[in-house]
């Protein structure tokens, strides 16, 4: 069976339709600071224009449910103006906080926002994580994945790691969108696995569903849609600090059980 995800009121702005988001706790409450074992305890639902990404789901490609580390919306400047065009929302595993703590606990959200290596960590953490792009403006499978795939191949490209294996796996995933068109509200998931493998799947009903619609093992392409969000040239630094600011808060938890 589906998950259901509660529903949000559509945007007096835009023609939302009522999908995939949670209509309550439009304000953030405090993030108290957890242990690694409760953090989907503290971590809450945050508000990206008029959705509301829930504090935690179990997304399809995992067998775990996983908390909101961060999201925030997508856009670029058109004559002077800021058009967003998708809403996207960055799940965890509940291990990413102790292997993260290692590393980063104690440092503010600023250091963290400016932390190009603290992002990477993230993208190549050895745990599931979960990405939720949703449609602010509507958009085609073609204009999605293109634009995807052109910032996994600059990136690949940047560090020499584009291979043969890398342009079939492109192929493959421009292939899954080419034929789909996401209206406002329509949402599309990526599971991320730390054996490599990225199951993709999309939503127009306000679920999700328990199997993706294609599944492609190539761990550079899995890595690079993450990377593509929040890596050093990432599209989305409002999800980036969002991000950075919510792990800041649940590493002291961390920081604060183990010395206990």
């Amino acid at each position: 069976m589906a998950q259901s995800i509660p529903a949000t009121e559509q945007s007096i702005h835009l023609p939302h339709p009522k999908r995939f988001f949670s209509q309550a706790g439009t304000k953030r409450e405090p993030m108290k600071r957890p242990s690694p074992r409760n953090a989907m305890v503290a971590a809450t639902e945050v508000q990206v224009e008029s959705f509301t990404f829930p504090a935690a789901v179990k997304p399809q490609g995992s067998a775990k449910t996983l908390f909101l580390g961060g999201a925030g919306a997508r856009g670029l400047e058109i004559e002077g103006k800021f058009i967003k065009f998708t809403a996207i929302g960055v799940y965890l595993e509940e291990a990413a906080l102790p292997c993260l703590a290692t590393k980063w606990k104690g440092k503010t959200a600023e250091e963290l926002t400016d932390s190009v290596e603290f992002f990477r960590d993230i993208v190549t953490g050895p745990y599931d994580k979960f990405m939720q792009v949703t449609m602010i403006l509507p958009l085609t499978g073609a204009q999605y994945s293109e634009k995807v795939t052109e910032n996994c191949v600059a990136f690949w490209k940047s560090v020499g790691t584009y291979t043969d294996a890398e342009a079939r796996a492109v192929e493959k995933f421009i292939e899954v969108f080419k034929e789909e068109t996401f209206p406002p509200g329509s949402s599309i998931l990526f599971t991320q696995s730390p054996s490599g493998s990225l199951t993709i799947a999309f939503s127009k009903d306000g679920k999700i569903p328990e199997d993706g619609r294609a599944v492609i093992e190539n761990k550079q392409l899995s890595e690079a849609v993450l990377e593509s969000i929040i890596g050093k040239h990432g599209v989305s630094p409002e999800a980036k600090q969002c991000l950075a600011t919510r792990i800041s808060e649940l590493l002291k938890g961390v920081s604060e059980k183990k010395n206990e």
